[in-house]
């Protein structure tokens, strides 16, 4: 499998949405939490492990190239291709098709999407596609997606039935697709739509919300998403209070016992600015042997109980679904956190699951964050590289030195 080390950012679009800012500033430059947009952007391809860039300017060109030299400042490499304003995205590309290695990352420059570079090159490998782009479900999409993941129609114009997909232009490229890129003045969407046909398409569904700053109500958005935040994620049952016998559940507030060292724990990191949200499965709700409402009662009287010891928890979120329902939200898949997310604007790929399953670990690598493991590091044997914690402890306060670095 081949991961890119170069991302190739198209960066020359007016920025029409953002006046009167864009009329003397580029929107890739525009402010977020104190730096361009841009550098947020490049920050978050390096951590992915791509030091290699091609700004595709345009607009105020100069004042990106100013402010970025040549990357060493961000400890990665960047390369110009400059060009007129007016250009649009095709030729833009066609441009710099000679700084391209032969399989590259394609993105615009004023989204933001939380992903895995290794998921998106193993999607690129196995569809053996020419282009590959993260996709989400919109209802007014132009995207129609096949069951393999391949993109049945692209319509630009989002007239079209059953489109239920939009491209975040995150995308993994080979630089054969410069056989359908023209010098002609022309969108890249004209190009994807012509790849569309040759059957050379493939989205890979991402389920965290993206951020743009594409006008002046995402951008607040996205500077709220992007600013650094203390926030851990927890499991209920085996981490917060002792679990019921199995095959059984806590149906009152008389069962519920706390796990006294790891409401220590919490304590310590509520006192060193954390906050949490507590992420569980109930399948006795789904089983009938405990009532949504019961176990609502009960979360509200566990929340007060840790609000009243000094722990702030800013939301709790539960799985009601028997296992065999197959939702989206029972943990190991990742649904609760991506409704976390887009509740409270935090970045999952900036915090960690702290749980006592290995499918609590799963669901923090399904979710794209890491995880703390309480209990035997045995018990992980059948995970794989990529699930495995940050570490194993057997309380949550063994684990403080390496939370607290958060």
């Amino acid at each position: 499998m081949i991961i890119p080390d170069q991302a190739a950012i198209l960066c020359g679009g007016l920025g029409s949405r953002l006046r009167p800012i864009t009329d003397k500033t580029p929107k890739p430059m525009v402010p977020v939490n104190g730096v361009p947009f841009l550098e947020h952007l490049i920050c978050q391809l390096k951590e992915n492990g791509i030091f290699k860039f091609v700004l595709m300017t345009g607009y105020l060109g100069d004042q990106i190239q100013d402010y970025f030299g040549n990357g060493n400042k961000l400890g990665v490499q960047i390369q110009y291709s400059q060009g007129p304003a007016e250009w649009e995205t095709g030729r833009r590309l066609h441009r710099a098709k000679d700084l391209l290695q032969d399989i590259f990352m394609l993105l615009y420059s004023d989204n933001f999407v939380q992903f895995d570079l290794k998921k998106l090159a193993k999607f690129y490998a196995d569809k053996k596609k020419l282009l590959c782009f993260i996709v989400q479900e919109k209802s007014n999409g132009n995207i129609r997606l096949g069951e393999d993941g391949v993109v049945e129609l692209y319509d630009k114009t989002r007239s079209a039935k059953n489109t239920g997909f939009v491209e975040l232009g995150y995308m993994i490229a080979s630089k054969e697709i410069f056989k359908f890129i023209t010098d002609n003045n022309s969108s890249f969407s004209d190009v994807i739509a012509q790849l569309v046909l040759e059957h050379q398409v493939a989205g890979m569904v991402g389920g965290d919300a993206y951020h743009s700053i594409s006008d002046p109500d995402r951008w607040k958005l996205t500077e709220k998403y992007l600013t650094p935040k203390k926030i851990l994620l927890i499991d209920r049952d085996g981490v917060i209070n002792h679990k019921a016998p199995k095959g059984e559940y806590i149906d009152s507030w008389d069962q519920f016992s706390f796990i006294r060292e790891n409401i220590q724990g919490m304590k310590s990191l509520s006192n060193s600015g954390f906050s949490f949200i507590i992420i569980s499965n109930q399948a006795g709700i789904g089983r009938k042997m405990v009532s949504e409402e019961t176990v609502r009662s009960i979360n509200e009287k566990m929340k007060n109980a840790l609000e009243q010891e000094g722990i702030k928890i800013l939301g709790i979120y539960v799985c009601p679904h028997h296992w065999e329902d197959n939702c989206f939200c029972r943990k190991p898949n990742p649904g609760l956190f991506f409704k976390a997310t887009k509740e409270w604007l935090f970045r999952l790929d900036k915090t960690i699951f702290i749980g006592d399953d290995p499918r609590d670990c799963q669901a923090a690598y399904n979710a794209g964050c890491g995880s703390i493991y309480i209990g035997d590091k045995s018990e992980l044997k059948d995970l794989s590289i990529d699930e495995q914690p940050c570490g194993a402890f057997n309380n949550l306060e063994a684990a403080l030195p390496v939370l607290e670095k958060i």
